[in-house]
């Protein structure tokens, strides 16, 4: 294995753990940093390093950075849910800008570009042009869209003061195996589980609401491709699906006739959101690969592998 060392912040979630792989795949020694309060050490490839550290713990997070020695940071640790953020706005404030601030630090002692996941939808806000660039202005609607603006500011100041070129990717809404069918996970995932334990899936926004729907394969390989390009860009297929349409596709792949049941928008959603990925086809070489009908159905038959017979939801 070369000894090129990538560190993938959240390295045990959903997106991370497919990041992990696609780095491993390229030859990378990978140390993952993850407190493990979503993510899961089974997902993490045996091949990795995990570390269990929480990336507000400054000086735990340092120790691990300075040992490693990183070539390039993937930082994908996040309080990502929309809803929590609106309940504890400083606790997301907490781990998605101070933490972003504390791996800028640690990457930045050993020149290291980062690579960090953003949003685009939660950014971009209800009133943006559809299919939204990246120079259209943050309007965010949730503190969760608010803080993550804030550490692409960060990002982009240490990316001036230093010269390293870090980069942001704004993803669209991310679908595929490995995604967790609780509390507020994808749609496609809580939309599966419902389907495949017999129940009625919530369609919130009445089922108008539409997203931009992007394969977790295709985000892993968008954001090895971003190392070294600094600059901002949407990763997503530029397709605007609404929910319903998404809830079809995946009652076809299941076989079943379960109906859904209508509800109103929570605080904080959005009612529409697509993102432009003009410049990551143009700047990075990268575009979305998997049609949303066979990913849809791939993802499908892989959750169901992945689910527990004794699996219950919270609130979806």
């Amino acid at each position: 294995m070369s000894n090129k060392c990538a560190i993938v912040t959240g390295g045990a979630g959903f997106i991370g753990s497919h990041v992990v792989d696609a780095l491993l795949g390229d030859d990378w020694r990978v140390v993952v940093v993850d407190d493990l309060s979503t993510g899961d050490a089974d997902r993490v490839a045996g091949e990795a390093t995990l570390e269990t550290v929480d990336i507000t713990d400054r000086a735990a997070l340092d120790a691990v950075v300075d040992a490693a020695q990183p070539a390039a940071v993937f930082h994908l640790a996040a309080q990502s849910s929309v809803t929590r953020s609106v309940a504890d706005p400083r606790r997301d404030c907490e781990i998605n800008v101070v933490g972003t601030l504390n791996v800028l630090e640690g990457a930045t002692r050993h020149g290291a570009p980062v690579v960090f996941s953003s949003t685009g939808g939660a950014l971009y806000g209800n009133r943006a042009p559809l299919p939204t660039p990246e120079t259209a202005p943050p309007a965010p609607i949730s503190p969760y869209g608010a803080s993550k603006w804030a550490g692409e500011a960060y990002l982009a100041t240490w990316r001036e003061a230093s010269g390293i070129p870090h980069a942001a990717c704004r993803l669209g809404n991310v679908y595929g195996p490995r995604q967790s069918p609780h509390g507020e996970a994808g749609v496609v995932a809580i939309f599966s589980h419902r389907l495949w334990s017999g129940e009625s899936p919530t369609l919130f926004g009445f089922g108008k609401p539409t997203r931009d729907y992007v394969h977790v394969q295709d985000v892993a390989q968008a954001l090895l491709a971003a190392v070294g390009q600094g600059g901002t860009f949407n990763i997503s297929t530029g397709v605007e699906t609404a929910v319903s349409s998404i809830f079809e596709l995946l009652r076809a792949a299941a076989g079943v006739t379960n109906e859904g049941e209508l509800a109103p928008l929570r605080p904080g959603e959005l009612e529409r959101s697509c993102i432009d990925p003009s410049r990551a086809r143009e700047q990075l070489g990268w575009q979305a690969a998997v049609r949303l009908e066979k990913g849809l159905a791939a993802t499908y038959h892989a959750l169901i592998a992945e689910f527990k017979p004794d699996d219950s939801l919270g609130a979806g």
